[in-house]
């Protein structure tokens, strides 16, 4: 066998936007990268969905970019490890076939199946029944979201308006899942990429397992679920048709993998006990590993199973961050019609943060509200939807561009609030941040004026999630401890924030929580008006 520091994993990112991969050592060195798109498909007004096949075409794409040029690089190849998006649904046949395609975590067409299992017909607490919510907080550490936007209200949704579909459904699974079974044929889920079916006991983490109530409430049958394992289990080797695609051993070993978000935080490198990390990519969050599965319902947090066998992870979720950067390429800037008839466009987001560094912080008054489809923390909220505010004949969009950023940073800000009182630490600790959005330098530095927290930037913030995934490979091969980790992840920059800028964004805080107070009625009557009229 080649050395310690020659042996490969081959480290998957499936995320909304594509699937990236990476040969990374393991030493934490990522020797070659590579990406392929994957398409997203909307469906009316709430269903938004993608192409499980889609998924594996652009593995197979970009693993193969990376592996065919270099026989020495395949021979270097030990394991292979996945890390994908979540809250996601695809119904598959008993050899694996997708029947549908999936519904994503941004996904909401599940909203009233899943309210009308979760309350109760006459005493309801913030939509759910006070026995059904006691046990989903008491077993899971959380509950379905009554916005639709995951794998309880997705399967509701299936049972109650397709429902052959649903009778021909031989598994429901995630996309962490569905990788799995087409690299190894194993029907088989991680702790953490079944949570958000919110049918699994999750008090014990060595004995982690679905529970009858749970299922009887949500409508679903034990059997249409995969088994569970922990992330770091090796759940078999490559199927000889994979194997031969990529050009690897049939003996390459297939590590479990985990989650965005779990893999995330072990490729940021926090991975001691209330260490903040914020991703930022097409949706963001803020995690920290804890010791203890709690919930606070009020704001929409929650500590749930993770990769790391011992810990959970405290998670704040927000639904829309560099998509609200996407919207603006793909929609406004560069749409394509009358105006935009050439479709070819430069690298536009290096040339976002040129034009946004130099607008005055403030963006002029201009703020931007960045709830494109709802808002998950510290609001729950399907009913949300974005917006410029204090719009005047001053403005450019040179400062709207300014202002996108900034209404991410405030988003971040608002549900930054209760989970440092829910982790248990203070704003003079820094947080790192990883994501695509973070090799911006201009947006790490608001983000740190924003939230008066010192920001840290990795060297390669847009490889966390593929790292995540090869250092719980390591771990599951027996090569590496989780406290190897840190040591792993270098840190480029950290961004202090900017004493002047405290009294500004304060204020600008101040007025992006009184905007939501005073539109959300407003919203919510005019989409809940849409729903009704269609």
């Amino acid at each position: 066998m080649s050395s310690a520091d020659d042996r490969l994993v081959l480290a998957v990112d499936l995320g909304t936007s594509g699937c990236k991969c990476a040969l990374v050592a393991l030493d934490g060195s990522v020797r070659a990268w590579a990406f392929r798109p994957v398409a997203l498909h909307l469906v009316d007004e709430y269903g938004v969905e993608q192409d499980a096949e889609d998924w594996w075409r652009a593995f197979l794409g970009a693993a193969q970019e990376l592996l065919a040029a270099d026989v020495q690089r395949r021979k270097q190849v030990i394991a292979v490890c996945c890390s994908a998006l979540h809250e996601c649904t695809v119904p598959v046949d008993e050899h694996g076939n997708a029947l549908a395609r999936a519904m994503l975590w941004l996904d909401m067409r599940g909203a009233d199946a899943i309210r009308r299992r979760a309350r109760h017909p006459w005493l309801n607490i913030q939509g759910y029944g006070p026995l059904k919510l006691a046990r989903w907080l008491r077993l899971t550490g959380g509950a379905p979201s009554l916005s639709g936007k995951d794998q309880a209200g997705h399967i509701a949704w299936l049972r109650d308006h397709a429902r052959s579909l649903f009778d021909r459904t031989h598994k429901f699974l995630g996309p962490l899942d569905f990788m799995n079974l087409r690299l190894t044929g194993r029907f088989c889920a991680t702790y953490d990429s079944a949570l958000t079916t919110w049918a699994t006991d999750n008090r014990d983490l060595a004995r982690v397992h679905y529970d009858q109530g749970l299922l009887r409430v949500l409508q679903v049958d034990r059997a249409r679920l995969p088994e569970l394992l922990p992330s770091t289990e090796v759940i078999g080797t490559l199927l000889p048709s994979v194997a031969e695609a990529l050009g690897l051993s049939p003996a390459t070993r297939v590590v479990a993998g985990a989650v965005d978000n779990s893999a995330a935080a072990i490729g940021a490198g926090t991975v001691r006990d209330r260490e903040l990390h914020l991703y930022l990519g097409t949706s963001s969050w803020i995690g920290a590993h804890v010791p203890e599965k709690r919930t606070n319902l009020s704001a929409f947090i929650a500590s749930v199973p993770c990769a790391r066998k011992d810990r959970y992870l405290a998670m704040a979720v927000q639904s829309a961050a560099c998509s609200n950067l996407t919207m603006l390429r793909d929609r406004i800037l560069f749409h394509a019609d009358e105006l935009t008839p050439d479709e070819s466009r430069p690298d536009v987001y290096p040339l976002l943060d040129h034009i946004a560094d130099r607008v005055p912080p403030g963006a002029r008054g201009l703020i931007y509200l960045p709830w494109l489809q709802g808002e998950r923390t510290p609001v729950d909220d399907r009913h949300l939807r974005a917006g410029l505010f204090n719009l005047s004949l001053e403005h450019t969009r040179e400062d709207m561009i300014r202002a996108f950023l900034e209404g991410v940073a405030l988003n971040t800000r608002w549900m930054l609030e209760p989970m440092l009182t829910f982790v248990g630490c203070d704003k003079s600790a820094p947080m790192t941040v990883v994501g695509g959005g973070a090799q911006s330098n201009v947006w790490c530095q608001i983000m740190a004026d924003v939230t008066g927290m010192v920001i840290e930037q990795p060297m390669a913030p847009i490889q966390a999630n593929a790292l995540g995934a090869a250092f719980i490979a390591g771990v599951g091969l027996g090569e590496l401890s989780l406290d190897d980790v840190p040591s792993l992840c270098r840190r480029k920059w950290r961004f202090e924030p900017r004493p002047a800028m405290r009294q500004l964004y304060d204020e600008r805080f101040g007025t992006f929580k009184a905007l939501h107070r005073r539109l959300a009625p407003l919203y919510r009557e005019i989409n809940q008006h849409r729903e009704r009229s269609r």
